[in-house]
């Protein structure tokens, strides 16, 4: 079994990165509820996903720089069409969300072929490495989400409305090479539909769940050596669970 101090060691960043990861999630996932779009998430972030891999097959994996902005380039761009489908296309803007995302899975996997550590880098994206956030990943992600949150939390509804997709890409990109596709969108969702309910102490309530169910996963996936970031995701859907249901049997009672 892990002795505490190498425990604590690994625990301590990867539960960082996950507040991190919160502080813009909570409150961007309760407006991704709000505008009736539940996927937008996770086609941005396998959008950001392809632009890690395209950055990959064209040697530019060695630049994290190159990586970053060719990752950011590719979520925002596909952030701003999803704007402008939104407006144009309202009726069908989550088929829209749903066929972009299939549509850069495939392509990743377009161009990954021929490649043999393509699985590798498709499991790490869809999973994360949280476990092994560093100090320069922790830095990076802190420098876009502590911005990203004054802005959201203190800009007038007005601006939020013509802000959120770029801030969105921004947002995704930022945390989905460290934490993986699966817990961008869970850590966006999940605590959003605990809270919904909840008027003013929602915010509040949905940091403290999604910070409980990181701290509940890292510390079973280093102790049972389970991967991080499927585990997380489970631990966040089981507390959140109980919040959906009491809501739900309270409307009804209503």
């Amino acid at each position: 079994m892990t002795e505490l101090p190498e425990l604590a060691g690994i625990i301590l960043p990867a539960l960082l990165a996950g507040l991190l990861v919160l502080l813009t999630h909570v409150p961007l996932g309760r407006e991704v509820l709000a505008r009736g779009i539940i996927f937008l998430d996770i086609a941005v972030a396998q959008i950001a996903a392809f632009g890690v891999l395209l950055a990959e097959r064209l040697g530019l994996g060695g630049s994290d720089w190159q990586v970053q902005l060719m990752a950011a380039g590719s979520a925002l761009a596909g952030a701003l069409a999803l704007q402008w489908t939104e407006r144009h296309l309202s009726g069908v803007q989550e088929a829209v969300i749903g066929s972009v995302f299939v549509l850069a899975a495939t392509a990743g996997l377009i161009l990954i072929a021929g490649d043999p550590h393509g699985a590798e880098h498709v499991t790490d994206l869809l999973s994360g490495q949280v476990l092994w956030a560093g100090q320069a990943q922790l830095l990076a992600l802190a420098a876009v989400s502590l911005p990203v949150a004054l802005v959201w939390l203190t800009a007038p509804q007005a601006w939020r409305r013509r802000l959120f997709y770029p801030l969105f890409a921004v947002t995704i990109t930022a945390s989905v090479q460290l934490v993986g596709v699966y817990l961008v969108f869970s850590s966006l969702i999940l605590p959003a539909l605990a809270i919904r309910g909840l008027g003013r102490r929602a915010l509040p309530a949905g940091w403290a769940l999604g910070l409980t169910g990181y701290a509940a996963g890292l510390i079973l996936s280093a102790l049972f050596d389970w991967p991080a970031g499927p585990v997380i995701v489970w631990s966040l859907a089981l507390l959140a669970l109980p919040m959906i249901l009491i809501q739900a049997r309270a409307k009804r009672a209503g």
